[in-house]
């Protein structure tokens, strides 16, 4: 089955079910020393890789939109791609989870994790197959060499 949905639609979806989950759960509550503190770092380094892959893809010239590939013009390995093949994915991540460690509740990990499945199987997976079409060996190196999350 091949869902397309907008990749930050997806976060958001996530982020209201950790909301819903947070507000009506009448378990998993926590909290500890410089759970906000840990929450604000993470959405600020959620921002930083953020806007540095958005940047590399524009500095590269080809296309930010993962429902459309035919038209990507570059495969970018360099920068925060050395690390990570799915930085903006990362970035959602770390958004979810800060927003989880803000709610306070320990299941949205458990969303957190669901939503790693859902860009896993249902993004992810096509758009590395299209990748493949697109730029063949190069990008096969590419995923030998660095991990798809981090």
């Amino acid at each position: 089955m091949r869902i397309k949905l907008f990749p930050p639609l997806v976060m958001l979806l996530f982020g209201a079910l950790m909301f819903l989950l947070a507000k009506y759960l009448p378990v998993g509550d926590f909290d500890f020393f410089g759970r906000m503190e840990m929450a604000s770092f993470l959405g600020v380094l959620a921002i930083l890789i953020m806007f540095l892959a958005i940047f590399q893809f524009r500095r590269s010239k080809t296309t930010t939109n993962p429902i459309n590939l035919k038209k990507t013009s570059q495969l970018v390995t360099t920068g925060v791609y050395r690390y990570t093949r799915n930085p903006m994915y990362l970035a959602m991540l770390l958004f979810l989870l800060a927003f989880g460690l803000k709610l306070g509740n320990a299941f949205n990990t458990l969303l957190a994790a669901g939503f790693v499945y859902y860009m896993n199987h249902f993004q992810i997976k096509h758009e590395e197959e299209a990748l493949t079409t697109l730029f063949g060996k190069k990008y096969r190196m590419y995923c030998m060499e660095t991990r798809r999350w981090f």
